[in-house]
């Protein structure tokens, strides 16, 4: 006795380690836990807040305040920011955490606060998402309007996408999911998340969409995803195989799941995916390998939580009811009803629920009438309907009544049989009537969700057709600019290759006119050289061998220096007054008694700082001498006076009391008068191309010098600087 005593308590510890083993292994599961930190009073986002695993992972909240963390369960978070006292949170699930917190008002003056306080609180989108989470599986009308409202506030595509998604969420739990499939797929087009494809798989599945599920799942990057998701993407696989009746394909998917849970101590997955691979070989028909499946899942599922535990006890049990092992399926569910009565102490069972005593109590029932056990039956049913005419579950009722019914009959008790037959006719009438009364507000409420959905569609196409016509304004706006700046380049190059082609009609003309200006030289140069010859022809006429020889020399003199200015368009103006004392001198030399001159030059002149176009005042000393003092019956006098009129221009007065320009034009022959002055002519011409070229920088004025019989003539030549 003693030592079964001892064998006993062995045990006993072997199992309380076992499980405490197995929540430790429930604590160690690390997974992502989301969460939010808003303004309590503004709702706005707080940012860069300080988010810590006390001795693991660090964090901080972005700019919608929002951060994700990996914990394990019992973790504390520690929760830090310089505007808020440090928050402590101990992690109890993977659901949401919203932190909302107060700033400290010490922290800023009175009137800081109070123009704080008196802003206008304007919602923003994270709140309405976490309202429509939160409503999610209690009202879906009212978390379909909150979407709605975070659709009018979104300003991003990563927005758009987070509203679809609790969209299409609100969908699945409701089983609308046809209209969660298109909103996953509307979220996917605004912002392709892993996590949405495996929600998009899972719904084309419960649609019955089946190969669209396992393409969905099978075009996911793999490498891309956490350990959950890996499994939950082979999970996913296998539950598909499993709707098609492919059950190898199934087995195959869910031990590729079960790997890869076992790897990571995914503990909650491990214990469903031995019990799903369970189902699959009941339905194949394996049920040894069924049976091992089950005992490990129902094994795993003591190590969680209550509820879990009696959940896998319930589906042993119904494997059990199919294998025919009626004693081990009613001990199971006597072990679970034990379980649930502690159980609904914390949480409410509604009547889908297959952990309600009502539907347990009329399996073990239906379980002791296959054994004909028809007292235990008739209690257990007895009890059964009991507790759902309590409850008004009126399917369980219905089922447990008319397997009263039947047992009665059986056992031959048919007044008891007929009573209880009656009653189950009552129950299908009043069954009947729940039904249609549900299938007509199923009905109302299917289509006030497709109304919502609709006015969701239609806001979102309002809102497409104003982004579109802001891009077709943007476009016009772009195409107008475009237009305007074409034409503003446009003109710019007109501009542009107006001013090269004025340029270059300009530097055509300068190069013209320096061409001009050549050729007048070269018309006027031989002019003067035929002058000076027929000086020296005279000379040789009249025997005068000296003095042609003498006149020779200063005229070479006087050539040289006339040819090497020939070229050039100025000359200094001191060059250009020694070539006209030469000139002046051989002019005297072969007319000495017809006239006498003086050149003088202005003491206060620099004369160094002007210069002057070569050969410009000869011509007007040569008309002077040959047309006017040459035929003055007395001697005449020829002045050529150089003075400064200011800082910049010069004045040569050339000045001469000959005939004057009248007289000289009476006495030319026919044959003169038919001949213009070349000289006087060139002189002209070079004046006006140097002018047009170096803007007025010569200026001539010829006019009578006195108003006696012998006029004479006065020129008056005005030089600017260069």
């Amino acid at each position: 006795m003693h030592q079964v005593l001892k064998n006993i308590g062995f045990l006993l510890i072997i199992f309380s380690v076992a499980i405490i083993h197995g929540q430790v292994l429930q604590n160690q599961t690390k997974f992502t836990v989301r969460g939010k930190v808003l303004e309590s009073d503004t709702r706005n986002p707080i940012t860069n807040v300080n988010v810590e695993v006390n001795g693991g992972a660090y964090t901080t909240t972005d700019n919608f305040g929002e951060f994700r963390i990996e914990v394990r369960i019992g973790d504390e978070l520690t929760i830090r920011h310089k505007d808020f006292e440090t928050i402590y949170y101990t992690i109890k699930s993977s659901e949401r955490i919203l932190v909302e917190v107060e700033p400290e008002i010490n922290a800023i003056t009175d009137n800081e606060y109070l123009s704080k306080r008196s802003k206008k609180i304007q919602p923003q989108f994270n709140w309405y998402i976490d309202s429509a989470e939160v409503y999610l599986k209690n009202d879906a009308k009212k978390s379909i309007n909150f979407v709605t409202q975070a659709l009018k506030l979104s300003n991003s595509k990563k927005e758009n996408a987070q509203a679809y998604e609790v969209l299409a969420d609100v969908n699945m739990y409701w089983k609308q999911y046809d209209l969660a499939i298109s909103n996953y797929n509307i979220s996917l087009e605004n912002a392709t998340t892993n996590a949405v494809k495996l929600k998009l798989a899972s719904a084309y599945k419960e649609n019955k969409n089946y190969q669209e599920s396992i393409q969905v799942y099978n075009n996911i990057n793999k490498r891309e995803l956490s350990n959950y998701q890996l499994v939950t993407l082979h999970e996913g696989l296998g539950n598909v195989y499993k709707a098609t009746k492919q059950f190898d394909k199934a087995i195959s998917a869910y031990n590729v799941a079960l790997s890869v849970a076992q790897k990571h101590i995914i503990t909650p997955k491990i214990t469903n995916l031995n019990s799903k691979i369970a189902e699959v070989y009941t339905e194949k028909g394996a049920l040894n390998e069924a049976e091992g499946f089950f005992n490990k899942s129902l094994k795993l599922a003591e190590s969680e939580n209550p509820k879990r535990a009696v959940e896998e006890k319930i589906k042993v049990a119904d494997f059990k009811n199919k294998n025919n092992n009626f004693s081990s399926e009613i001990n199971l569910r006597k072990q679970a009803l034990k379980e649930i009565e502690s159980i609904a102490q914390d949480t409410v069972l509604n009547n889908q629920s297959p952990l309600t005593p009502q539907r347990q109590n009329y399996k073990i029932g239906s379980a002791y009438a296959y054994q004909n056990d028809i007292g235990n039956a008739i209690k257990y049913l007895e009890k059964s309907i009991e507790e759902a005419d309590d409850k008004e579950d009126l399917i369980v009722q219905k089922d447990a009544t008319r397997k009263l019914s039947e047992i009665y009959r059986d056992a031959g008790q048919f007044d008891k049989a007929l009573i209880a037959y009656q009653s189950y006719v009552d129950l299908v009438d009043k069954l009947y009537m729940k039904k249609e009364q549900e299938i007509s507000q199923a009905t109302k409420f299917s289509k006030d969700l497709v109304a919502k959905q609709n006015r969701i569609n239609s806001l979102e196409s309002q809102k497409t057709l104003a982004d579109t016509k802001y891009q077709l304004n943007t476009e016009q706006t772009k195409r107008q600019k475009l237009i305007i700046y074409s034409l503003i380049g446009g003109l710019v190059l007109l501009l542009i290759a107006a001013f090269l082609m004025y340029k270059n009609i300009r530097q055509q003309r300068f190069a013209n006119n320096l061409l001009a200006l050549k050729s007048l030289r070269s018309q006027m140069n031989p002019h003067f050289i035929f002058n000076a010859l027929n000086s020296v022809n005279s000379f040789i006429a009249l025997n005068d061998e000296r003095t042609a020889n003498k006149y020779l020399s200063d005229f070479s003199m006087l050539m040289r220096a006339v040819l090497e200015n020939s070229e050039k368009d100025f000359i200094p103006l001191e060059k250009e007054v020694e070539l006209l004392q030469l000139y002046t001198k051989l002019e005297h030399f072969r007319f000495k008694d017809k006239f006498d001159y003086n050149i003088h030059v202005d003491e206060n002149i620099t004369i160094k700082d002007f210069v002057i176009p070569p050969m410009l005042l000869q011509p007007y000393i040569e008309n002077a001498v040959w047309h006017g003092l040459r035929y003055k019956k007395t001697e005449g006098q020829l002045n050529i006076d150089i003075s400064q009129k200011t800082s910049n221009e010069i004045t040569i007065t050339i000045t001469d009391d000959g005939i004057g320009r009248a007289q000289s034009k009476a006495l030319k022959t026919q044959n003169q008068k038919k001949q213009t002055s070349t000289g006087m002519g060139n002189i002209k011409k070079r004046v006006s191309i140097l002018n047009e070229m170096y803007k007025d920088k010569v200026d001539v004025v010829v006019s009578n010098y006195k108003a006696l019989e012998d006029t004479g003539t006065k020129v008056v030549v005005t030089l600017k600087k260069y």
